[in-house]
């Protein structure tokens, strides 16, 4: 029965814009509403909501990480495929731009009695930031 499982996984990795991955792949770890979830050749079907957060696939002997916000993941034993508001590459991601949408999202949300600012939205706001600096710290790992 061991003979009949998938070796790899096709992965692929797309967002309204654009196609961002389609890659051969040995594992992938994506953040899932509930909680991140880890898919290897063989798993069982399923489908996930995403959250923001850091998304990994191992080619090889290289993990690759990107930050992806809200969408879709559907696994199949053999293939993942993302659907995804934003997806962006480690070596992608602007550091500076980043740490600035950080520091405002925090100076919102500093501002809790101001009725006038959307906390919800700061606190998403950051959340994107935080993954985006985590994710962009992966160049060169």
């Amino acid at each position: 029965m061991a003979d009949s499982l998938p070796s790899h996984i096709q992965l692929e990795i797309v967002t309204p814009d654009h196609p961002v991955a389609r890659e051969v792949v040995s594992a992938v770890t994506i953040p899932g509403k509930g909680g991140y979830l880890g898919i290897l050749p063989g798993h069982a079907p399923l489908l996930s909501e995403l959250k923001m957060g850091e998304l990994a696939y191992t080619r090889g002997s290289f993990t690759h990480y990107l930050a992806v916000s809200w969408g879709f993941a559907e696994v199949l034993p053999d293939r993942v495929i993302i659907l995804a508001k934003t997806a962006e590459r480690a070596a992608d991601i602007n550091v500076e731009r980043a740490e600035r949408a950080r520091q405002r999202a925090e100076e919102r949300l500093a501002k809790f009695t101001d009725l006038s600012i959307d906390m919800e939205r700061a606190r998403a706001a950051l959340e994107r930031a935080q993954t985006r600096l985590q994710v962009a710290r992966r160049v060169g790992s």
